[in-house]
């Protein structure tokens, strides 16, 4: 081989296994991921999904060791593998709880945006008001009990009258109870996301006719209301799928005696909403008005 191809063939070599990837062609999917990801309701909505899948494959895993073990084939009657997804689970639950730390900030930002830039109808501004105060109660008893349920704080805090100096009276700080309001907050929330939901179905009724009656009425137009009518509807199963949560963390005694019905329906919400804000960082997206979610929250303290 002559000098003169040396460097010509070393280069061909370069190109073959460092460029290996000038043959992968590029991917919508793929862009669609980083973009969705990226953000920090994507991930939220994605970590739910996969912790809550995890959470039902545990006990089918168990429930296949038991059977396999009275049939003979196994030795053990339970999974090796479940209690490694169950902590696995277990850790996202916390890193997507100490991941909303900052979830005030996107709440102060869509009720400042309100004001200035109100909803199309008063009672929608109402809803959205007390949507935004119901949060702000929501993340600060979340806050508290995730750094007491860590023991990052003591177990009370000056009252204002002790940090004044006129008293020494203090706080208490129970983390069942900072959970339990914290939920309760979220309750309120989800009640009134119903509320929210019926006055965006008569609008969008309100929209449909009067696109019908006009003699413009494009491709556009009835791509963009199946778009809308798709979000309304998406937003309505993974609403219904949280109520029940929110009212079973909400009480000290629960409702549900059988965590698979916790696990199950925060699948169901995490495939929806999982779904919704795919679609909605589509490229191109239909512009669909909505309050900012408050967070997936469908971890209850546990």
């Amino acid at each position: 081989m002559s000098r003169a191809s040396r460097p010509h063939t070393l280069a061909r070599l370069n190109d073959l296994t460092l460029g290996s990837f000038s043959n992968v062609p590029p991917s919508e999917t793929l862009n669609h991921l980083v973009r969705y990801l990226s953000t920090w309701s994507g991930s939220d909505k994605f970590f739910t999904l996969v912790q809550y899948t995890l959470k039902l494959i545990v006990p089918f895993l168990h429930w296949r060791a038991r059977i396999q073990h009275r049939a003979g084939i196994r030795k053990d009657a339970n999974s090796s593998a479940a209690p490694s997804l169950a902590s696995f689970a277990s850790i996202i639950s916390d890193a997507k709880m100490l991941g909303r730390f900052w979830g005030l900030l996107p709440i102060f930002q869509w009720m400042i945006s309100m004001e200035r830039n109100p909803p199309p109808t008063r009672t929608l501004h109402t809803i959205e008001r007390l949507q935004g105060w119901s949060m702000l109660g929501f993340y600060p008893f979340e806050h508290l009990y995730y750094l007491r349920a860590h023991n990052l704080i003591p177990t009370s805090i000056p009252s204002l009258s002790a940090i004044l100096g006129r008293s020494s009276k203090r706080i208490p700080l129970n983390e069942n109870k900072l959970i339990l309001w914290s939920c309760r907050c979220w309750l309120l929330y989800i009640v009134l996301q119903f509320a929210h939901l019926r006055e965006d179905r008569k609008l969008l009724l309100t929209r449909q006719k009067n696109l019908r009656k006009g003699k413009g009425y494009c491709t556009e137009d009835k791509e963009d209301l199946r778009n809308r009518w798709d979000a309304l509807w998406n937003e309505l199963v993974a609403n219904t799928a949280n109520l029940p949560l929110a009212l079973h963390w909400s009480l000290e005694s629960g409702v549900f005696t059988n965590d698979i019905w916790v696990t199950i329906f925060s699948l169901i919400n995490g495939i929806a909403t999982f779904r919704g804000g795919w679609r909605a960082t589509a490229l191109p997206s239909a512009k669909v008005t909505a309050s900012p979610e408050p967070s997936n929250a469908t971890d209850g303290g546990n």
